[in-house]
């Protein structure tokens, strides 16, 4: 039987709209009172496992799922063993650098050398400020990282974006986009070559759908 990994969150509802429209109804998951963390679809095709974001990869690498929907940040910052298959149009978001408006800086190469980056993205940052040979110090945080500069803490922050509203409201301004992410459609890569549970059936129907959409 296919199994899908979906993410709890705001790519959750659109997740869920996108497989009903290829036969595949996970609705339940939004019903308000269900504590549920695996349900079928109502034909019995299929089942889907309500994970954290973060988790989603986790469990295609593993194989607990053939089928994971997945923003793009994460699938960056964990650098799975994990088929990347569609780019499914919805849950945009960016990566950027930010900083106290109040604050001097309005580049990232105005920075002082060794200072401190909070984020949650430990990986990403390290890395997007390595291509900059700008040496810093990245403070992992997991919590609201726009305290950090607040705080005095550090002097940037590397963070996901949407609306840009609540950095706005902390007196933050972005100075730089490392990228953009959308949510994905990934797989288990021996899944995806032997066709497990028709996966293959299901991947292709949702490329159209996503398609008519765009």
């Amino acid at each position: 039987m296919l199994t899908v990994a979906l993410p709890k969150g705001e790519l959750l509802k659109n997740s869920i709209r996108l497989l009903q429209s290829v036969g595949l109804d996970f609705s339940a998951f939004l019903d308000s009172g269900t504590r549920q963390l695996q349900i079928f679809d109502t034909k019995g095709l299929a089942k889907a496992l309500l994970v954290r974001a973060q988790d989603v990869p986790v469990y295609v690498e593993y194989g607990q799922a053939q089928l994971g929907v997945v923003g793009y940040d994460v699938l960056r910052e964990k650098q799975p063993q994990v088929a990347h298959l569609v780019d499914l149009q919805f849950g945009y978001c960016r990566m950027s650098v930010a900083v106290k408006a109040s604050s001097s800086y309005r580049s990232p190469l105005d920075l002082p050398p060794h200072g401190r980056v909070a984020s949650k993205y430990v990986n990403c940052a390290r890395e997007y400020f390595h291509s900059l040979d700008l040496p810093v110090e990245i403070v992992p945080l997991y919590g609201s990282v726009e305290l950090g500069p607040i705080t005095g803490m550090s002097e940037a922050i590397v963070d996901l974006v949407s609306t840009g509203r609540t950095m706005r409201e902390n007196g933050l301004i972005e100075i730089a986009t490392l990228y953009e992410s959308t949510a994905r459609l990934i797989a288990h890569p021996l899944s995806y070559r032997m066709n497990t549970g028709n996966v293959s059936d299901v991947i292709a129907k949702l490329r159209e759908a996503v398609l008519v959409e765009v």
